[in-house]
């Protein structure tokens, strides 16, 4: 007898909830079932806004934090401190900083770490463009006070090196350059960090 399977509908689904990260093979069934039978699942919804986040939400092109058509709400905000530039891998490292209410400057976003087992390298970073907002930054900063760019970077091996490789190049610039405390669990990244982790680290950074 042959073995009876879901529907290739189903199937499908499952299998594109399966390529969500952190999602496995019983827990794609669960939601995928859960969309199809439960009354709350407005499964159109969903997916109208998911279509409409892909289509509407980009990057900053200039800090590289999360921005629509309407603007970035970080770049945007007049009450920010010029003066410092806090210096993360992805966007989403901005969110638990946010949420700690510990930094009031800007932020820019590297879209990654140095890996070479990965073959990211500094060209693949947004790196160029940071250093340009220093320049300017510095310019702008209070007359007498340079600009203090803040590397909260990831303690593993790979944050380790993108920050001393940005602080190298950032070196010769008319800026301040500081580290958070390591706070931060080892081999951790901000996304796994509490509220109160993030502010020991924060208000403990370091000349580098």
């Amino acid at each position: 007898m042959a073995q009876i399977g879901y529907p290739r509908p189903v199937s499908e689904l499952i299998a594109e909830l399966k390529r969500l990260p952190g999602v496995g093979p019983r827990s794609a069934e669960r939601v995928a079932i859960w969309l199809l039978q439960h009354d709350r699942a407005n499964p159109m919804e969903l997916a109208e806004s998911i279509h409409e986040a892909t289509q509407s939400v980009s990057s900053c092109g200039v800090c590289g934090f999360f921005s629509t058509v309407e603007g970035c709400p970080v770049c945007e905000d007049a009450s920010r401190d010029v003066g410092q530039l806090c210096v993360v891998e992805q966007a989403t490292d901005v969110l638990p900083l946010e949420r700690s209410g510990v930094f009031k400057g800007f932020y820019h976003c590297l879209g990654g770490k140095l890996s070479p087992l990965d073959r990211v390298t500094p060209d693949d970073l947004n790196i160029s463009a940071l250093i340009k907002r220093v320049e300017q930054g510095s310019a702008a900063a209070s007359e007498g006070e340079a600009m203090e760019v803040i590397l909260a970077l990831g303690s593993d091996v790979e944050g380790e090196a993108t920050a001393n490789y940005l602080a190298e190049m950032l070196a010769p610039h008319s800026c301040k350059i500081t580290r958070i405390a390591q706070g931060m669990p080892a081999g951790g990244g901000l996304d796994h960090a509490d509220d109160l982790t993030l502010l020991r680290a924060m208000q403990g950074r370091r000349s580098f």
